[in-house]
């Protein structure tokens, strides 16, 4: 009897491209014999998080028992916290569903897929654990050594930028003098007119406060 699988994935930027996930893991599942009958995304959301749209729907129909067998591309797209992670894990266990890694070709069938899953998810949150370490140190060197840290402020002209802009130049010409992005413009613009209310400005001025970016 063929298993109805569904395939879950994850990406932590809205910039990532989720089909990339979902084309190997549909690929697996053909090699495997499986029926795709669901697949679950969650886009730009962070798998520190417990709560997810995707997640949470996927997990809704696990209860409903619509598949047999769950595929992820990566123990880290479903969680970073090993006590989520192992908790998903003895729920699925629980209603009686496999769960499936491709890159790290482990499933929960057996004992020893039960132990490596174990393992694994606390070596993902261990590694995660020392990426944010190493960030807060760089950090940390960076201001003892005297940099400023977080953006930096544009090095443009905002009164001249501001003038042409009101002057009548339009946004996408104003933004290319500057060589700053169509919103930079307007939040300039915005921040002129908010520290300068109640100002009057000459006739010829062309007030953006309001314009849309498209």
């Amino acid at each position: 009897m063929t298993k109805k699988c569904a395939l879950y994935a994850r990406v932590s930027t809205p910039d990532q491209h989720v089909e990339t996930q979902l084309y190997d893991l549909r690929l697996f599942a053909q090699q495997r014999g499986y029926e795709v009958v669901c697949e679950y995304t969650d886009i730009g959301i962070s798998g520190t998080k417990a709560r997810r749209p995707g997640l949470d729907a996927m997990m809704k129909d696990a209860r409903k028992r619509k598949f047999s067998v769950v595929a992820v591309a990566a123990f880290d797209r479903m969680a970073r916290s090993t006590r989520h992670f192992l908790q998903v894990m003895d729920e699925l266990s629980d209603l009686g569903i496999e769960f499936i890694s491709r890159r790290e070709n482990i499933d929960t069938t057996g004992a020893m897929g039960r132990l490596f899953v174990t393992i694994i998810g606390c070596i993902a949150e261990l590694e995660a654990d020392l990426i944010k370490e190493r960030i807060k140190a760089g950090m940390r060197r960076r201001k003892l050594e005297g940099f400023k840290l977080g953006r930096q402020p544009l090095d443009i002209d905002h009164a001249a930028l501001v003038r042409d802009r009101l002057a009548g130049m339009s946004l996408t010409q104003c933004a290319t003098k500057y060589s700053v992005s169509r919103a930079s413009v307007v939040r300039f613009v915005r921040e002129h007119q908010k520290q300068f209310a109640g100002v009057e400005f000459q006739p010829d001025t062309n007030p953006v406060g309001v314009e849309c970016l498209a």
